[in-house]
């Protein structure tokens, strides 16, 4: 029995034995396998994480870019004669009974609507650790810039005199201090001989013109640069369209407003106050004063632009649920991002509007766009206005207060940051562009070339 139970043992000890060393040499082919299998193979199993890892940082990257470049695209800015740039700032304030100083550049920009001209400016002479975010990086070689942007505050140098006749005697024109017509001209003469200028013909230049009259002298000798523009209402297809160029939006004159969402403290329903009689598309203003100023709870008033039409503005545009934003002289104006700034729900009755970013901004979701047939209608208008739910302004407010950045010229990640995108977003197209010339035959003809194809023109449906 003692022999029997020593045998056992034994038996066990070497089965043990040959299971351990066969685990041992199985456990050194299998390794030496997969090595040559991953040298053979470099997409194996255990790389294929690897890999997989790369493309999803790289897909997360690109996610987060939210549509920006990899890499910034380099920007020169021109270094043009202060005559273009501060001294319209100064002969602004001589016009206004101000004097000369020592140094231009320590004068402020006067506040207007059309500021953009002044923000992008400064942008670019800040440093680059200051402007975090943006799509474009400046550069100090023009042979490595990608784009060329040209500082000119064509806008303030429209309003430089206080009254801008568009035809008087020739002693009237010598007592003006100041001709943008004049400036316009030297301005195009000067940009004319820039040896990046002629080498592209302007294409891959940067040009503002935001006053829908800005640039009015020159706007066929500048039409094929990146013009950034409040709309297109006094520009043909062939000048302009939303292929390249960018619309940029009104600096906001109306406070913006800093309580939260809701309706109590709004008891107004809809609010309008500015310049009741304009020309062209702006003629629905009298139209719709005729049918809504007897409302009630509708504020519709005529107002010039003051100090003290802004506090009355400020204050009941902050109070009503619904801003009027009809047309005026073009197809855009101011009102519309005062209304967004102050969480009013702009009621838009412009049939030709472009609107800034709407890559970005779904305007369906902030406004209701109302036809002008439509609109001055008896009754219609405010009766579609009066049956919007509480909750629905609300989410109005909601998504006002998301977006309204977009609208903020002094936010670091506001409205300069984004018509950088919009600006680097160009870039491809011009390149193309450039090239294509190098090789295309021109020929005569009265059809817009094609790289300024026409933006949509079939007007707007009303939206509740």
């Amino acid at each position: 029995m003692a022999r029997k139970s020593s045998l056992l043992k034994r038996t066990l000890a070497s089965l043990c034995f040959i299971l351990a060393l066969y685990a041992i040499i199985n456990t050194f082919i299998s390794s030496t396998a997969t090595l040559k299998l991953d040298r053979s193979f470099p997409f194996s199993s255990a790389n294929s994480v690897i890999v997989s890892d790369e493309f999803s940082s790289q897909d997360t990257d690109l996610l987060n870019s939210s549509g920006k470049s990899l890499s910034p695209v380099k920007i020169y800015l021109y270094d043009v004669p202060t005559r273009f740039t501060y001294g319209v700032i100064e002969n602004h304030g001589i016009a206004r009974g101000g004097k000369p100083v020592p140094d231009v550049t320590d004068l402020k920009y006067p506040g207007h609507q059309h500021m953009a001209e002044w923000f992008l400016f400064t942008d670019l002479l800040r440093p680059e650790s200051e402007r975090i975010g943006s799509a474009v990086v400046r550069v100090f070689d023009p042979e490595v810039a990608d784009l060329f942007y040209v500082p000119f505050f064509s806008s303030l140098s429209l309003i430089v005199n206080p009254i801008r006749p568009a035809t008087g005697s020739d002693q009237q024109q010598r007592k003006l201090v100041y001709s943008d017509e004049e400036t316009q001209d030297a301005f195009m003469e000067w940009l004319e001989k820039q040896e990046y200028w002629k080498r592209s013909n302007g294409r891959d230049h940067v040009i503002i013109a935001q006053d829908p009259n800005a640039l009015y002298r020159l706007i066929d000798r500048v039409k094929n640069s990146i013009l950034l523009v409040s709309d297109f209402g006094r520009l043909r297809a062939d000048q302009a369209s939303l292929v390249k160029d960018v619309i940029v939006p009104y600096s906001h004159r109306i406070n913006t407003y800093t309580g939260d969402i809701g309706v109590e403290n709004r008891k107004t329903l809809l609010f309008f106050m500015g310049n009741r009689y304009r020309k062209e598309g702006g003629k629905i203003r009298d139209m719709l004063f005729n049918i809504l100023e007897q409302e009630q709870d509708v504020i519709i008033k005529h107002g010039t632009q003051s100090r003290e039409s802004r506090r009355a503005a400020t204050h009941g545009m902050h109070t009503s649920k619904f801003c009027l934003n009809p047309a005026g002289d073009t197809p855009s104006a101011c009102r519309l991002f005062d209304s967004v700034v102050s969480l009013c729900v702009p009621v838009i009755v412009s049939d030709s509007i472009e609107l800034p970013f709407e890559d970005v901004i779904d305007y369906s979701k902030i406004a209701v766009f109302f036809d002008s047939v439509s609109a001055v209608k008896p009754e219609f208008l405010i009766s579609k206005l009066r049956r919007i739910s509480e909750e629905r302004i609300l989410d109005y407010q909601r998504e006002m207060k998301k977006i309204k950045r977009y609208f903020e010229y002094t936010d670091s990640n506001g409205t300069v940051n984004e018509i950088w995108r919009q600006v680097s977003q160009k870039l491809p197209l011009i390149k193309l562009m450039i090239n294509r010339e190098k090789r295309v035959i021109h020929r005569d003809g009265d059809e817009p070339n094609c790289s300024c194809l026409c933006s949509n023109q079939t007007g707007i449906r009303a939206r509740l």
